[in-house]
């Protein structure tokens, strides 16, 4: 044999090996608008660490969560890395379904992730259990021509009586302007996430002190009629199919006239790419009823490593290039800084260059601040979270009262016996759990 026959296969050996140790990392994700980016932008991460290769599962909101919750709970291992939200993270920690993320690197700068988001990623024992892709409230979305044309002015902090005075002026079928465009798709994190916040508002809360569901109280009853009326008045046609993302498209079209929802819209709403109003669109904070609460969630798309992956290392790499300040202006560099994922770090709307690009960053900032999962109502609750009720249960009961609410606002059902059906499900739930007797 010669020297250079034991080269070559002491070459392809290696070649070999190499192949062998490369890691595929699988990634379960949200169809939104900032993770189609993040696709797009692979190629950077797998340039700088070739020995990972990575293949994006993308579905849209409620199939997302249905997928990955039946993965984690089973450890079946299909994914590496999960999109998952602040809801989740605290309880799936707790049940042991994630890995913490202890080593994101020394340049990672935990301490920079907002205070608000980081409080919700992590568990008892005070580790990070997942890191945030992006951070949001929710705020009013608004065309500043067509407020004006109705002889209105948009305050900073409107009361939601203002909201449907405005939106009932600024409707012109005719020319296929709903007034305003709001969330009908059922589902815990679609139509639930948007009325739970609204309904706080009003005064109304899911549980008393006690647990006992509350659907039977004449908050709930204001807040559900005063949504149902509004959408048949000034809403879009079929708004029970609507999502964030149905909403979204609308908007940009110019179809709505306003539209409440999720702080991370502001960057496609207000980009000339996407959005025929992007020169026209104003910001304000989420409505009041005057007693003391608005109606803006708390909310973060979070990548979290599931139990039963067997390539944590790999995926805990992906995760720190992806939540990174090295992403955000590797984003920067690309798309612009207004197009950054926004809410997850203080040193973002400390930059000069972001604040100049993005007019909507004082007022998302504003909104996650004025966000208090911890004092979510008007009255006292045993639970904590704004949009959702941070316990297990509550992925398939606000799923099932999502489909309730969905079916009023669809005409199938009237409020009074959607509201009605809610109770009676609540309570089967709640009594099941344990939670009363």
């Amino acid at each position: 044999m010669t020297l250079k026959t034991i080269l070559l296969g002491a070459c392809s050996a290696l070649a070999l090996a190499g192949m062998a140790s490369a890691e595929t990392l699988t990634i379960a994700t949200v169809n939104n608008g900032d993770m189609v980016r993040m696709q797009g932008l692979t190629s950077e991460f797998t340039a700088k660490n070739p020995d990972i290769t990575v293949e994006w599962v993308t579905l849209e909101e409620n199939v997302l969560r249905e997928r990955v919750t039946t993965d984690v709970a089973t450890k079946s291992g299909q994914y590496d890395i999960m999109t998952i939200g602040t809801y989740e993270v605290p309880i799936w920690a707790k049940q042991g379904w994630l890995l913490p993320l202890d080593n994101l690197g020394a340049d990672y700068d935990v301490d920079d992730l907002l205070p608000a988001i980081r409080s919700g990623l992590t568990g008892e024992d005070g580790k990070l259990y997942a890191a945030p892709f992006y951070g949001e409230s929710s705020m009013v979305m608004y065309r500043k021509d067509l407020i004006e044309k109705a002889g209105l002015k948009m305050p900073d902090a409107p009361t939601w009586d203002f909201i449907a005075d405005a939106a009932r002026k600024m409707t012109d079928r005719a020319a296929g302007i709903n007034g305003i465009c709001l969330r009908g798709k059922a589902g815990w994190g679609e139509n639930i996430a948007f009325l739970t916040a609204t309904a706080n508002a009003f005064g109304a809360r899911w549980f008393d002190e006690n647990w006992k569901p509350q659907f039977d109280q004449p908050e709930w009853k204001n807040a559900l009629d005063f949504y149902v009326k509004l959408m048949n008045d000034a809403g879009p046609q079929g708004a029970s199919s609507n999502g964030f993302n149905e909403n979204l498209a609308l908007f940009q079209q110019g179809k709505c006239g306003m539209w409440i929802d999720a702080t991370v819209a502001a960057s496609f709403v207000t980009n000339p790419k996407d959005s025929t109003v992007a020169d026209k669109v104003g910001f304000a904070l989420a409505p009041d009823t005057g007693l003391g609460k608005r109606g803006n969630w708390l909310w973060a798309w979070n990548l979290a490593i599931p139990a039963g992956s067997q390539k944590a290392e790999a995926a805990e790499k992906f995760i720190s290039w992806a939540t990174s300040k090295a992403y955000l202006e590797l984003v920067a560099s690309k798309e612009g800084w207004a197009n950054v994922p926004p809410g997850t770090r203080t040193s973002l709307y400390e930059n000069a260059e972001y604040q100049k690009a993005a007019p909507f960053a004082k007022m998302t900032l504003d909104s996650i601040n004025a966000a208090d999962p911890k004092n979510p109502t008007v009255k006292p609750v045993p639970y904590v979270g704004v949009q959702f009720v941070a316990i297990p249960e509550f992925q398939g009961l606000g799923t099932t009262v999502g489909q309730l609410f969905s079916a009023a606002l669809a005409g199938q059902m009237s409020v009074d016996d959607a509201l009605a059906q809610a109770q009676q499900v609540s309570t089967r739930e709640m009594t099941r759990g344990g939670y009363i007797k």
